[in-house]
């Protein structure tokens, strides 16, 4: 992957001036350069990571799997799109194993999911079973901790 895109990724907080610096490129070029990604779809947003338990909402977040037929001429990509558009799904994959796709959802209670898989999900022309799991705790997503990370309580050797 660009360089530039690595640093974007890991920090898109940072201005166009200090990625530019990191870049050994003028901000003009780095400007463009954002720009044509972002125009090319390559760069599809920037999103602040919220830790929901510490700003006190009241969320519960599920991860469902989902067992579907697929249609003749369409695959899954059908199914999956239909599912994509419901506003609880936050995140929708194509899996290998024993399901075939597996989205990521969030409400206000257990109840509510609950909900959502039996009136919502299930009763989707397409959709043979699911499975659903509770997010009890988050320990880290997309490379940043939601807990202390680990603590390297090894001593120092030397030779």
């Amino acid at each position: 992957m660009d360089k530039l895109l690595e640093i974007i990724e890991k920090n898109p907080r940072l201005s166009n001036s200090e990625i530019a610096v990191m870049l050994g490129k003028s901000e003009e070029e780095t400007e463009e350069q954002i720009r044509l990604y972002e125009k090319s779809g390559i760069i599809k947003g920037y999103r602040a990571m919220i830790d929901k338990n510490k700003a006190n909402a009241q969320t519960v977040t599920a991860l469902i799997e989902i067992r579907v037929q697929p249609k003749f001429g369409h695959g899954f990509d059908e199914i999956a799109n239909r599912i994509a558009a419901l506003e609880e799904v936050e995140s929708i994959y194509l899996m290998s194993g024993g399901f075939d796709l597996c989205c990521m959802v969030s409400d206000k209670s257990f109840e509510e999911i609950a909900l959502f898989v039996a009136n919502r999900l299930s009763p989707l022309d397409g959709v043979m079973s699911t499975a659903t799991h509770f997010i009890l705790k988050k320990y880290k997503e997309q490379g940043v901790y939601f807990t202390e990370p680990p603590k390297d309580d090894r001593g120092i050797l030397s030779f």
